[in-house]
């Protein structure tokens, strides 16, 4: 047999081979060659990024002509950004565990604002991220490959105090895991009620991250705390699994349970005499001058839409007013023309969420969006029961929820490797359990999207982004498939002395 002699250059050493086919992976240029195509390997990298207080992260996200994705530029020198590995160009994939890619750049830029001092960014580099395009590869599949496993949210759960039982929640440390507390509950009681789960590991309360905390610190916040108490928990095994990606658990990830106050986007259609509500800047109990909605009329566009008299005024078409001006402010909602979007809150909701350290807009209610999904759902449900006044035991059902205290009150679960889902587990007296859901049935469509063919966290994230009202289509696996349900909850102001010192506007 024929064979060829070469030379091979590793690590500045000269070294003499006989090439033979026979000798396969042993022949030192094909161990290079497999080395280097592996490295060549799509890689997206996950960068925490942690600022101080007033302090900029260091980076700038763009949409540029000719380019897909969000940009990452102008990643300033030594700054928050460069220092967590974020490099000019790189494309912006996930932010806080979120998949953004198809996501509009203003709502991308908005959660990042939103995010506070703390922040997670999946990146991929700018020649991958185009590489992968142009193969027409799937970027979510790569993410999957990267990551391995899907990370379930944390919850954000507030809890008031119960007159006989207390809070109903106490903390003890994990052996062995400093700054790692685990949680007990009274069942039934105040806490349970409120989303929290009997073994859930404790990761902030009232704004404070408990890592650095001791067991006596800890007890001695939980006694100051007063009758009310909200505290971000995850199950055990997801924080096992975020640790082992090294991303931080964040209230900007987490699913809301039993929150007291919520900003509400409304949208208002414009009618024959305006939208039919005041505008003051006033100063509030806090000291603080703001915004402030007042004298609805009756029936106005303003009435209409869930507007509420002494509301602060946060965001005008999604652009926040904090800082403007009176006039500037008039001028935004008069420049909309026929139709407007405003987000409000009462002054005890921001408070509420500044003594948190939270920004109010973190978990914001589009009411206008609930209401016409709610329609849509209610439309669709008359519809197939229409269609199903006939009974047939093997048709697809739909099941229309709404979200309760504990969430839908469903888990769902896949077959590994494969795509297709189907619900694992509904919760006793649940939402899910009220709307007809059984261990077992196939999920076919959420919210009229169809998802047979969709991997579990797709699913998962079309089931999270339908907010509060939920319709799913599922199929009887089989008769034996409607298994006894379980009782485990899823886890899933101014004074009239003042009033002409300030501005008013009739809008």
């Amino acid at each position: 047999m024929r064979s060829s002699s070469g030379l091979v250059d590793i690590n500045g050493l000269i070294k003499n081979f006989t090439f033979n086919p026979k000798e396969g992976i042993d022949n030192p240029v094909m161990v290079i060659t497999e080395e280097s195509e592996s490295e060549s390997s799509p890689c997206p990298r996950q960068c925490v990024l942690k600022r101080e207080e007033g302090e900029s992260y260091g980076f700038h996200m763009r949409l540029e002509r000719g380019h897909e994705g969000h940009i990452i530029r102008n990643v300033s020198s030594g700054g928050v950004a460069e220092r967590s590995g974020l490099r000019d160009g790189d494309r912006l994939l996930e932010v806080n565990n979120c998949y953004v890619d198809n996501v509009p750049h203003s709502e991308v830029a908005a959660a990042i604002r939103l995010s506070g001092n703390q922040l997670c960014l999946l990146v991929l580099d700018g020649e991958e991220y185009e590489r992968i395009l142009s193969q027409g590869k799937d970027l979510r599949g790569l993410i999957r490959d990267h990551k391995g496993e899907s990370l379930k949210p944390p919850r954000l759960c507030h809890i008031k105090r119960d007159p006989a039982s207390g809070l109903g929640i106490s903390f003890t440390p994990v052996e062995g895991e400093k700054g790692h507390f685990s949680v007990s509950l009274v069942s039934g009681g105040a806490a349970a009620k409120a989303g929290v789960c009997k073994g859930d590991r404790l990761v902030w309360m009232n704004g404070a991250a408990v890592s650095d905390l001791t067991h006596s610190a800890l007890s001695r916040m939980l006694k100051k705390c007063g009758d009310h108490l909200t505290i971000l928990v995850i199950d055990s095994e997801s924080e096992k699994s975020y640790a082992k990606q090294k991303m931080p658990i964040l209230p900007s990830m987490a699913v809301p349970h039993n929150l007291p106050h919520r900003a509400r986007k409304l949208h208002l259609v414009c009618g024959a005499e305006g939208y039919g509500f005041l505008l003051r800047l006033e100063r509030t109990p806090s000291g603080r001058t703001h915004h402030i909605v007042r004298e609805m009329e009756s029936g106005s566009p303003a009435e209409r839409a869930g507007m509420k008299d002494g509301e602060i005024l946060l965001e005008v078409n999604g652009e926040l007013v904090e800082s403007l001006g009176h006039d500037e402010v008039v001028n935004k909602v008069k420049q909309s023309g026929q139709q407007v979007s405003v987000t409000t809150i009462t002054p005890q909701g921001l408070d509420f969420y500044s003594k948190l350290g939270l920004s109010p807009l973190l978990f914001c209610e589009d009411e206008s969006a609930e209401r016409e999904k709610e329609n849509m759902i209610l439309s669709s449900l008359t519809e197939e029961l229409l269609k199903n006044e006939v009974d047939a035991t093997n048709k697809p059902r739909l099941c229309s929820l709404q979200k309760g205290p504990l969430g839908f009150g469903f888990n769902l679960d896949c077959v590994p490797q494969r795509s297709g889902t189907f619900i694992s587990e509904v919760a006793f007296g649940g939402p899910g359990q009220s709307a007809g859901l059984h261990v077992g049935d196939i999920v076919m469509e959420v919210n009229g999207q169809n998802v047979e063919e969709k991997h579990l966290e797709d699913v998962i994230m079309l089931v999270k982004e339908g907010g509060h009202f939920l319709s799913l289509l599922v199929l009887d696996k089989s008769d034996d498939s409607k298994e006894k349900q379980t009782e485990t909850p899823t886890r899933d102001i101014s004074d009239s002395e003042e009033e002409d010192k300030y501005d008013i506007s009739y809008l």
